[in-house]
């Protein structure tokens, strides 16, 4: 495999984690919870980001494969909570 392969596949794997960080900040900045946002969009993008990838890592490494339903699962619910956290949820 050449590198352009490897890197289409790299961005591949990540892309689910890339999009759901993205929608996720958006949205909770659209939804009126930007007065108690701890940290910037680009920032919530980026710990989202890196969570998610974090769980699809894990995922890989736990069933050997990419692309199951409980890594996907798992995936949106560590990112909302990790965007609940940034949105400053836990301070009410």
């Amino acid at each position: 495999m050449g590198f352009p392969a490897a890197l289409a596949h790299l961005l591949n794997f990540v892309a689910p984690a890339l999009v759901l960080a993205l929608g996720l900040a958006t949205v909770a900045r659209i939804s009126g919870l930007k007065a108690r946002q701890i940290t910037g969009w680009w920032q919530q993008v980026a710990i989202n980001f890196f969570v998610g990838g974090g769980v699809l890592l894990a995922g890989l490494l736990v069933f050997g494969s990419d692309g199951k339903l409980a890594t996907y699962a798992a995936l949106v619910l560590l990112s909302a909570c990790s965007q609940w956290v940034l949105s400053g949820g836990w301070r009410r």
